[in-house]
């Protein structure tokens, strides 16, 4: 009865195991991939989050730092 109550293309997770998990270096290059976009993803995402709480508080937003006095 489990057989005849499926569907014949599989689920989402049977399609998942069928192109990534299948063979052991495809699914490891998978992960490492995938934990290399998740790095940048979030890195990306805190140092945009950092940047709006601290809008006018950083070294680049202060215009008087780092410039020379003008001679008249």
């Amino acid at each position: 009865m489990n057989s005849a109550g499926r569907r014949s293309g599989g689920g989402l997770l049977e399609g998942f195991y069928r192109v990534i998990m299948r063979r052991n270096s495809v699914y490891v290059t998978f992960i490492i991939a995938g934990a290399f976009v998740g790095e940048r993803a979030v890195d990306y995402g805190v140092q945009k989050l950092w940047e709006y709480n601290n809008v006018g508080k950083r070294y680049e937003d202060i215009s008087v730092l780092g410039q020379r006095p003008v001679e008249e």
